[in-house]
């Protein structure tokens, strides 16, 4: 029998993840908000992975409290991630893959595009979602991994923060709202420079952001985390003393 897999959030994301590590045949085992991650790592010390599926407003709180006997299986999921994130509380090399594929309730799975993965366990996640016919893209460095959360971060913040000032979808932003997306994508590039400390070619990101929104032209600009995004994005503007004029306008 394979190696059982622990999943921290057992929502919407962490049910479709669930659903491929069965398929694998890796018992899957739940830590839910009414379960002590201290206690559950007694019943389960040397899981094969433990994926992080928790949702925003708690992804932080779920980092600080995974035990020292998990640190080196974690595998990470969440939307504004980059490196500094898990690396300054102390968890070295995880597997980490940047989600293009929702999952909401009620539906079933809508792919946007390949997910890009790396770490570890990448050709373990890749299987399971492959096992759902979701499919992944499995990078090889830490480099092109940089690369693709700072993308997944340029498109959300900027459809989200686009969004609270005209709403619609991101198919309507880019053929109506062209210039306020670019305004908005221009100040997200000057901080993920800053937070991922590398040099950001924005004419061709931003090439990449425009595929993304025709691969689900019909996507909602304005997520329920909108106006959070918004705020984290100006104080870390403020924080690192960059211009933000279209953040600031919004």
């Amino acid at each position: 029998m394979k190696k059982s897999i622990i999943i921290m959030g057992l929502g919407e994301m962490g049910g479709v993840f669930a659903r491929g590590f069965l398929c694998l045949g890796h018992p899957v085992y739940p830590v839910t908000r009414q379960v002590n991650p201290a206690q559950a790592v007694t019943a389960c010390p040397d899981p094969d992975l433990v994926l992080i599926a928790v949702a925003e407003k708690d992804f932080f709180q779920s980092l600080e409290s995974i035990p020292k006997a998990w640190k080196s299986k974690i595998a990470l999921l969440q939307n504004e991630l980059l490196p500094d994130i898990w690396t300054s509380r102390g968890i070295e090399n995880p597997t980490v893959i940047s989600v293009w594929f929702e999952k909401k309730k009620g539906q079933d799975v809508k792919v946007l595009l390949p997910s890009p993965v790396f770490g570890p366990q990448a050709d373990t996640i890749s299987e399971a979602l492959a096992a759902l016919d979701i499919p992944t893209t499995i990078l090889s460095s830490s480099a092109e991994l940089t690369q693709a959360l700072v993308m997944k971060n340029l498109f959300v913040f900027t459809i989200n923060i686009a969004g609270l000032a005209v709403g619609g979808t991101t198919g309507q932003l880019l053929e109506n709202h062209r210039r306020l997306a670019e305004e908005i994508f221009s100040d997200i590039v000057a901080l993920q420079k800053v937070q991922a400390k590398i040099d950001l070619d924005g004419q061709q990101l931003f090439a990449d952001f425009a595929t993304a929104l025709n691969a689900d032209p019909d996507h909602k600009c304005r997520g329920r985390s909108a106006p959070e995004r918004l705020i984290r994005a100006i104080e870390t503007a403020k924080l690192f003393n960059i211009r933000t004029p279209a953040l600031d306008k919004v």
